[in-house]
């Protein structure tokens, strides 16, 4: 399985890939504030690039719980200069971490080739702006709002309603004029879920591999392996996280979104030797 991306470029979804986590926020919940620098933006994404992501994911606005929303003009300033330096200077898939349509037009306008959407296309004219631009998009399950989410999120059955959700939205975007060929679906673990919501997700995530689109997953440094490990500080969960994503992948991830890209490429590597033996 490959996608396929505007100005040429392709990637090769036979072997999962790694999204690496370009934050250009004071707020966010593991490194707020780290890369809101252009310089230090651009250094963390060389730095990611040599450790073996194949696609930086920028986000302007924190999605973390209780978060404030942030205007659409000051995304644009945070993002749009990011992807412009990153284009220069690498020969890397960018994805927009966006649901602003503005954004989604400018910045694919700039250089970036995909699109990453924690509300799935819901805001007012986005599922129009990606309809036009034609670039593979992302659709992730989230139950609420980041202000709200984690307030009292209630299921009956989490595995079925988040899948029923992603394969119904997913069918409204190709409906609207989407590619099924660039259509990513993602569980959004820790959006709007509770710790036993997560792990029932993960321990049927085959499920989700086994839909008809590439499948994208973000667990990197998140409450749920905080609650499972005791490592309070984001920080420390280095090591859960790379093993999280090495479950993932094993389990069918297409793509993992991670922070800790070093770490996670070593786990991955494993993976790879056990397939080729």
């Amino acid at each position: 399985m490959q996608l396929k991306f505007k100005r040429g470029k392709q990637l090769d979804l036979s072997f999962p890939q790694i999204m690496g986590i370009l934050n250009v926020t004071p707020d966010s919940f593991s490194d707020g504030g780290e890369h809101l620098n252009r310089a230090a933006a651009i250094d963390h994404c060389a730095r990611m690039i040599s450790e073996g992501a194949t696609i930086i994911d920028i986000g302007g606005e924190s999605t973390r719980p209780q978060a404030a929303t942030v205007s659409s003009e000051e995304e644009c300033e945070r993002v749009l200069p990011v992807v412009e330096d990153i284009c220069k200077r690498f020969d890397t898939i960018i994805s927009l971490d966006t649901s602003n349509p503005e954004l989604m037009r400018l910045g694919i306008e700039a250089g970036a080739h995909l699109i990453n959407d924690v509300r799935s296309l819901q805001r007012p004219g986005a599922l129009k702006a990606a309809v036009e631009l034609e670039v593979p998009v992302c659709l992730m399950h989230m139950q609420g709002q980041p202000q709200d989410m984690q307030e009292n999120p209630h299921y009956q059955d989490c595995v079925r309603e988040v899948k029923d959700f992603l394969l119904k939205r997913a069918t409204e975007c190709e409906q609207a004029g989407i590619s099924r060929s660039n259509i990513i679906l993602d569980p959004g673990f820790c959006f709007g879920k509770s710790v036993q919501d997560n792990y029932a997700l993960l321990k049927h995530l085959p499920e989700f591999a086994a839909l008809p689109y590439p499948l994208l997953t973000g667990l990197s440094r998140k409450s749920m392996l905080g609650a499972v490990s005791a490592l309070a500080d984001p920080k420390e969960r280095v090591c859960i996280s790379a093993g999280a994503a090495l479950l993932c992948a094993e389990r069918g991830a297409s793509i993992v979104r991670v922070h800790d890209v070093r770490e996670t490429a070593q786990l991955l590597s494993l993976l790879r030797a056990l397939r080729e033996a």
